[in-house]
């Protein structure tokens, strides 16, 4: 049995989450049955480094796929992406150590949101259209709050994997480039939903409905206010899965697509 770590794109629109589920259509369900096919075996296994929401989307997610084969990395690869759908796509694959875990090794990861502040006739699936005029200052000035080892139950759906609700956000770094805010988080790890909820209490914000002494209640008490302003997942693209000795990014551009829908 060999070990490979596969680095794969896929646009989430049309998939409920990453996660491989009895009744729905998922990214790790789909690259999973294409392996059976294209291994010709029903003894694999295939993990990510975490899990996606329904319709948020993926730069850069990161798996290891145990099977045996003969095959080159390169020829995987291939083989995948002659048969995937147009919306996900393997960037990469490697072979890994046998003892390289896609999610248990990763070290921290980065989300980035993106907010239009127009009507957009080709980007709809990967932004929130906000109609609203937000004070782009109060909402930078209030996202460093974030910074720092923080109980986050209020910004999340606690589920029975999640053992603790405290994360450690590393950078949130947000930027105005015309037509569009961005929002980059960067952490260990994150919560079911919490990054929606925090760029929706950003928001919030940012519309004057909501100020910074909130925000610091939400962080230091339970609140079910932030649910009630999850942001939509069609802006949330999962950025970077950082390894040891792996880099951040440090651009923060507009992603441009075309919806093929």
């Amino acid at each position: 049995m060999a070990r490979f770590k596969i680095y794969l794109e896929y646009d989430g629109t049309r998939y409920s989450g990453w996660q491989k589920q009895q009744n729905g259509k998922t990214i790790q369900g789909t690259l999973f049955n294409y392996a059976l096919d294209i291994f010709n075996t029903n003894s694999l296994d295939l993990q990510g480094s975490g899990r996606t929401d329904s319709g948020v989307h993926a730069l850069c997610q990161v798996a290891h796929l145990d099977v045996k084969t003969m095959l080159a990395p390169e020829i995987i690869k291939m083989k995948f992406n002659d048969k995937l759908p147009y919306d996900i796509n393997i960037l990469e694959v490697e072979k890994a150590s046998p003892k390289f875990h896609a999610r248990h090794d990763a070290v921290n990861r980065s989300y980035i949101y993106q907010i239009s502040k127009r009507r957009d006739a080709f980007a709809k699936p990967y932004v929130w259209w906000i109609k609203d005029k937000l004070n782009f200052a109060q909402m930078e000035k209030a996202s460093k709050l974030f910074i720092g080892m923080h109980d986050f139950i209020s910004f999340a759906d606690k589920d029975m994997e999640d053992k603790s609700t405290k994360v450690l956000i590393e950078n949130v770094e947000i930027k105005d480039t015309g037509d569009r805010i961005l929002i980059r988080i960067c952490g260990s790890h994150f919560l079911w939903k919490m990054v929606r909820r925090i760029v929706g209490v950003l928001v919030e914000i940012g519309r004057g409905r909501l100020t910074e002494k909130d925000l610091l209640y939400f962080l230091n008490s339970f609140s079910t206010k932030p649910a009630e302003c999850t942001a939509p997942p069609s802006g949330l693209f999962l950025e970077q899965i950082l390894y040891k000795d792996d880099k951040w990014k440090n651009s923060l551009e507009p992603l441009i697509f075309h919806s093929q829908i």
